[in-house]
């Protein structure tokens, strides 16, 4: 499963785990490596400097972000040393899953169509979609992040109109009521053999 910034793809995966999937979660294993004692605190620190750090000891990732804007390098330079560690997250809680027996795993991967290995190791991609106005908004409500600091982070992704060429099922999640979203990824669900 993938979807830009403010897509919904937290609440679907929600769901999903609801109707019996196991959800692995990319973000969440990013959040674990550079958060306090992170697996890539020490290596963001000898590439980057204390300033990514915050005092906590966790990236800094307003510093982070302003970095990767001004010196498109230091994208890639945090991509080397954050992706195979969020990788290794993944495959372990994968092994984990299928060795208990599980039906369905669906892996929330929001650089999934960025990351061309994936498409090969996936039976489906499902795509949260909608308009760029509405993740601004979902964004801005949520996070507080200014709306020019969020279209930068969606100019950062991949085009909308990529992630949807790579999709096997789109769900267009815009002006749908929440028991809308339910009853369409209880469909989906269905389709995954939950």
């Amino acid at each position: 499963m993938t979807g830009g910034i403010g897509s919904g793809k937290t609440t679907v995966a929600q769901l999903l785990g609801r109707q019996g999937a196991t959800v692995i979660d990319a973000d969440a294993i990013s959040r674990a490596v550079t958060g306090k004692n992170g697996a890539a605190i020490e290596a963001l620190k000898a590439r980057f400097g204390n300033s990514v750090i915050s005092d906590d000891g966790a990236l800094n990732r307003d510093a982070m972000r302003a970095r990767i804007f001004s010196n498109p390098v230091a994208k890639q330079q945090l991509e080397h040393i954050v992706h195979p560690l969020v990788q290794h997250g993944i495959e372990t809680q994968a092994e984990l899953a299928q060795a208990s027996g599980v039906r369905c795993i669906v892996f929330d991967i929001p650089l999934l169509v960025e990351s061309a290995h994936w498409r090969s190791a996936l039976d489906r991609v499902l795509v949260i979609d909608c308009t760029e106005d509405t993740q601004v908004h979902r964004v801005v409500t949520r996070s507080g992040l200014a709306e020019a600091e969020i279209r930068k982070i969606i100019c950062a992704q991949a085009p909308r109109t990529t992630r949807l060429n790579a999709a096997d099922l789109v769900l267009f999640n815009d002006a749908i009521s929440l028991a809308e979203l339910e009853a369409r990824v209880g469909e989906i669900g269905k389709q995954f053999g939950l």
